[in-house]
């Protein structure tokens, strides 16, 4: 783990994020007339982006699965925005790591406008030198995509650049962008969903990610 660009994901990976966004997409199934009461049952919604995710878990047509992000967008905007924490471990690592003298980004399908308010808020913006998500349109919530306009637009080796995250996304967007990848255990992916993309890594904890680094 040598290299000079550490890619982080957000959610799941430096803040847990759990209850504003399963509150955000109770409170937009309800608006559809859908009563969801159990929120575990709405945490596979964490990670993926969110419009395709409304089409595969619940059968939305395109249209449709748009009017369940925007009303989700309405409360999460005000509210569920603030529902989350950093992850223990989370500031040390980053402050070990800026450091080191690495050079630090966040690559997220979450519109990056929403991400950029999130890292103000907690207080950890000043570690990266870009937040970079999707656009509210919907592009590059794909995170290969994201990661290769990531790439092109800081000029970035993929070489000297690992991307780190806890779901399957994270680790394909970097395996097709020719980068490392690293799996982390203590977020929203299964051991099973993150062993399956052959991550170079995987840390269970944040504090065993911090050990890897110190010891790089």
């Amino acid at each position: 783990m040598h290299q000079q660009n550490v890619l982080f994901d957000l959610d799941g990976t430096l803040t847990d994020p759990r209850l504003g966004i399963t509150r955000s997409i109770q409170y937009a199934l309800a608006k559809l007339g859908i009563d969801e009461p159990d929120l575990t049952r709405l945490e596979h919604f964490i990670g993926p982006p969110l419009l395709q995710a409304f089409m595969q878990f619940y059968g939305f047509d395109e249209a449709k699965a748009w009017q369940a992000v925007n009303f989700y967008r309405e409360r999460f905007k005000v509210t569920g925005l603030y529902e989350n924490h950093v992850f223990e471990g989370v500031p040390a690592l980053l402050q070990a790591l800026t450091e080191q003298g690495r050079t630090l980004y966040v690559a997220t399908s979450k519109p990056w406008e929403f991400a950029r308010e999130i890292a103000r808020h907690f207080a950890f913006d000043r570690h990266f030198k870009v937040i970079y998500g999707s656009e509210l349109d919907g592009t590059r919530t794909n995170k290969v995509e994201l990661i290769r306009h990531l790439l092109d637009e800081e000029r970035l080796d993929p070489a000297q650049t690992l991307m780190i995250g806890d779901r399957k996304h994270d680790l394909i967007g970097a395996h097709s962008n020719g980068l490392q990848a690293v799996a982390v255990g203590y977020g929203f992916g299964s051991r099973e969903e993150l062993a399956a993309e052959t991550p170079a890594f995987h840390f269970e904890t944040v504090a065993d990610l911090h050990r890897a680094f110190l010891a790089a």
